[in-house]
Formats: structure tokens, C-alpha cells, sequence
């Protein structure tokens, strides 16, 4: 998980209450709109790490923007702002999603490829990921990157499968190399 330790604490404490309350999929949807907002908006994230700007209207800036959250998201917002930790909003709400996927199963291969994924190439991905973790359900992120020529690199946690042409070359010629 990205962020420090007080966030992972309040990421924590969010899951075990949503899952008490059996909200666990309207907060995962709030912190996945906390996440997107935050990522797409430099204004928002400079007021909540203000210093200057005073707490409550922090709490306001929150509630007005993500209008419409849970009561269990709201009340996040206010004990955040309570316990002046108004700033790791954004790693409190990457933390539960982070821990949400991991708690069922869910895992993000990022693939790495020199053209957009084809329907048959994706079923290959996703076959050699499942392999690759010992069958856990995987999420794709795709990257377009032509330097790799043609193949896919394939990134699952600490695990890399690298069958791009660029990869085969390198080799190829590291090979031609050592015959020398």
C-alpha cells in the first residue's frame, strides 16, 4: 500500500466498519471517487494540505465536492479533519482500496505492449497472470509503449513476464555476444 502508517490505520478502521455496517461496496465506490478527484485535481489536493486553510473549511470543501457519500465516508471526513489528518485523504482512500482488493483476491497486472490489446491477446494475458499469482482475479492496466517492438511485458506485484520482441532481441544479441 501506498502512504504511511496512520492512513493504513484509518483504511483499516473504514473496511472493518463498512463491512460491519455492510457498506463495504458504496465506500469502496466513495474512495474510488476520492482517488479520481484527487488525481485530476491539483486545487482541491493544495486546500486539504494547506496549513493556512482552517480545518473547517476543509470539512466543507469535502462534504461540498464529494456531495452524496455514504454516512460512513462522511464521518471519515469529519474525524479526519478532527484528528488535523485532513492531508492522507488521498492515501486513506487508496489504503481501503488497496486492502479491499487484497481482501478478495484481486490483483492488477499492468501489461505493456507496442500496440492496443486485441480480445485473444487479452485471454493470453490474463491466462499467464492467473498462472503467474496461483489464480487470483486479475484486473488489467494497459500501457502503450512502442519501444518494445511487438510481445507484452506483464507486471503482477513483484513478478515480471517479459515476452516483448525488443526482450528477444536483447537477448539475441547478448547471445551473439558471448560467441564472439
Amino acid at each position: 500500500m501506498t502512504g504511511n502508517r496512520a492512513a493504513l490505520r484509518y483504511a483499516t478502521a473504514l473496511l472493518s466498519l463498512s463491512q460491519d455496517k455492510g457498506q463495504v461496496s458504496a465506500v469502496l465506490g466513495d474512495m474510488q471517487r476520492v482517488v479520481e478527484t484527487l488525481s485530476v485535481s491539483a486545487d482541491l489536493r493544495s486546500v486539504l494540505r494547506s496549513p493556512v486553510v482552517k480545518t473547517q473549511d476543509k470539512v466543507n470543501v469535502m462534504h461540498s465536492v464529494f456531495a452524496g457519500v455514504s454516512k460512513e465516508s462522511s464521518d471519515l471526513f469529519d474525524l479526519l479533519a478532527s484528528n488535523k489528518r485532513v492531508a492522507i485523504l488521498g492515501q486513506v482512500a487508496q489504503g481501503f482500496i488497496d486492502l479491499y482488493r487484497k481482501a478478495q483476491g484481486i490483483q492488477t497486472a499492468k501489461v505493456t505492449l507496442a500496440a492496443p490489446l486485441t480480445e485473444a491477446l487479452e485471454k493470453e494475458i490474463i491466462a499467464k497472470a492467473k498462472a503467474m499469482t496461483g489464480g487470483s482475479t486479475i484486473e488489467l492496466a494497459t500501457e502503450i509503449n512502442p519501444e518494445i517492438i511487438g510481445g507484452f511485458i506483464l507486471r503482477v506485484g513483484d513478478l515480471q513476464y517479459n515476452a516483448s520482441i525488443a526482450n528477444q532481441f536483447q537477448k539475441i544479441k547478448r547471445e551473439f555476444r558471448k560467441s564472439i
